[in-house]
């Protein structure tokens, strides 16, 4: 099913092949570097060195294959933008989500964080939030909404966000990373909230790189503890939300179907 995408037509016509062909040649770039810089994920927000080239140098790398990718296809303007909010309600476990980064920032130790550390975890947590939403929440759903329903283009695209992970069990984090896949979904789940409440992919952007600067840059497991809960409880809201709002669509089209034929 065919979706409008908006006043200014892409170069390329949002075909579902398209859009993870990009996701992959993202991933290949990202994890080419992790394993040329030889990445222990365990170890990422040890020192600046580590920060260095194991969070910013593979984001860096992974941004050019975002820019030229979505200015390629002429993606800008559906994956930066949604014309389809949900209800209201669909902004309440993103606010709890950015509340347990901001605590958890809190409560850290940064007694061991040095200047330029900071440094890196800014600019490293502002690439994730871009790269990562832009290339799973923003120019995959316009490639996915060119074929499938909603419904279908929130669990693909949020499964393939979460799969993005699941290389990290060969970096030092072994079964722990299909923990991590699944933790993953449910956080995707929040950050397509975000978009879909605000009409806008920068607030998913912006509480994307929260999230991942207040684990890196604290020792407290606040938001891991969290993390699952919310993850299941945005995707209970998700599928309620989406049902509801096809029922709406369902009613908006009968309605203008009799008024029509009246």
């Amino acid at each position: 099913m065919k979706r409008t995408l908006g006043s200014t037509s892409p170069r390329l016509r949002p075909r579902v092949w398209l859009g993870i062909a990009a996701f992959l040649a993202y991933l290949a770039v990202f994890y080419a570097i992790w394993i040329v810089n030889g990445l222990d994920y365990t170890r990422v927000g040890e020192s600046e060195q580590t920060l260095l080239r194991w969070y910013v140098a593979p984001l860096a790398g992974g941004l050019v294959v975002v820019l030229i990718a979505v200015s390629l296809f002429g993606w800008w303007r559906p994956t930066l933008r949604d014309q389809r909010p949900l209800s209201r309600s669909a902004v309440v476990l993103p606010a709890v989500m950015a509340m347990v980064a901001i605590v958890n920032m809190f409560f850290g130790d940064h007694s061991t964080v040095t200047p330029t550390m900071w440094l890196y975890l800014v600019v490293g947590s502002v690439l994730v939030g871009f790269n990562e939403e832009v290339i799973a929440r923003g120019q995959l759903l316009v490639a996915l909404r060119a074929r499938f329903g909603e419904t279908g283009v929130w669990f693909i695209s949020t499964l393939l966000f979460s799969l993005l992970h699941l290389p990290n069990a060969f970096f030092g984090l072994g079964s722990v990373a299909i923990l991590q896949v699944v933790i993953q979904f449910g956080l995707g789940s929040v950050y397509y909230l975000a978009r879909r409440y605000s009409g806008s992919l920068v607030p998913a952007m912006i509480l994307h790189g929260l999230w991942d600067f207040s684990t890196f840059s604290s020792n407290v497991p606040y938001a891991g503890m969290a993390a699952p809960f919310i993850g299941i409880a945005a995707v209970i809201v998700v599928l309620v939300l989406l049902r509801r709002d096809r029922r709406r669509g369902v009613s908006r089209t009968t309605a203008s179907s009799r008024i029509t034929m009246s």
